[in-house]
């Protein structure tokens, strides 16, 4: 099941595709009539009765060689980011794939990640997440070393705190991609690296979440950044340091996760600082965003 926040005739609704991923379904056209506008009200209350009956609902119109009027075609949608206002700052990893580490190592200096048994956790502002197509405003007047970080993000879908390893995915509502914009001259000014992560428009989301069902814990799914049709960043999630089961465990001792937090969970290697010569984004480039089974984040640079 893959879920989205749209607009469509002036309106925001939360909704799900088609099987063949070429229509919308609002919500309310499966849930006798019950209407979300924003996506974390619908994690916070959704039962697994009904999320049963959304799957089953979308099954069944497979069948049909019919195409019912209340889907509206996806072309006819504005996607936004599935969560546009996450209600705290999203918690982020950092060099959580070894050979971004290793590059890391070589951009900032290798006493800054001597300790790689612990896992980097910081945070990350996002007054408001830019959605697939959006632009990004690239603020190349503050820092002109600007990059893109792709990342799969996690979404929580109920209150927990000390969960253990083998609970967390009871806790989990699903998948999405992430693009962690990041202002390298600013993110190395600083000793901390928020102000360089956080200015506005410097998260992307999207395009969809994927209900945890489609996948299994540990997820293996192919994860890839191109910038006007050039791979630069290529792996696996499976090549993660700190697995998700592991992160979620060891982030709530101490510390609640509520419905719709995210968790992005680190990029891989092939960043634009990781270059010689560096690779920065500059206006008018395209970033793509892709991973196996949600789809594709793309954004324009302003």
């Amino acid at each position: 099941m893959k879920f989205l926040t749209y607009r469509y005739l002036n309106e925001q609704s939360i909704g799900i595709l088609s099987k063949d991923e070429q229509f919308v379904i609002e919500i309310s056209q499966i849930l006798s009539g019950k209407r979300f506008e924003q996506m974390v009200d619908f994690i916070k209350t959704v039962t697994e009765e009904e999320l049963r009956l959304i799957e089953g609902f979308i099954l069944k119109q497979k069948e049909s060689n019919e195409t019912p009027s209340h889907y509206i075609p996806l072309q006819s949608v504005r996607v936004c980011s599935p969560i546009e206002r996450p209600i705290h700052d999203i918690i982020c990893i950092g060099v959580n794939y070894e050979a971004h580490l290793d590059e890391s190592k070589r951009a900032f200096g290798s006493d800054r990640f001597k300790d790689t048994v612990s896992a980097v956790y910081f945070s990350k502002r996002a007054s408001r997440i830019m959605g697939p197509e959006d632009e990004i405003d690239g603020r190349l007047d503050l820092d002109e070393d600007l990059d893109y970080e792709v990342e799969l993000a996690v979404i929580i879908g109920k209150e927990g705190k000390n969960i253990p390893k083998d609970q967390v995915e009871d806790y989990i509502f699903g998948y999405t991609i992430l693009n962690d914009i990041s202002q390298r001259t600013l993110q190395k000014k600083h000793n901390q690296w928020y102000r360089g992560k956080s200015l506005d428009t410097h998260t992307a989301m999207g395009p969809v979440i994927l209900h945890k069902s489609a996948l299994a814990l540990p997820l293996e799914v192919d994860i890839e950044c191109s910038v006007n049709g050039e791979v630069r960043q290529k792996s696996n999630t499976r090549l993660l340091i700190h697995d998700i089961k592991e992160l979620i465990s060891e982030f709530s001792e101490g510390i609640t996760l509520e419905p719709g937090d995210i968790i992005a969970t680190g990029t891989p290697a092939g960043i634009g600082m990781s270059y010689t010569p560096k690779r920065y984004l500059k206006k008018g480039d395209k970033v793509c965003c892709k991973i196996q089974g949600i789809g594709e984040l793309n954004n324009l640079i302003k």
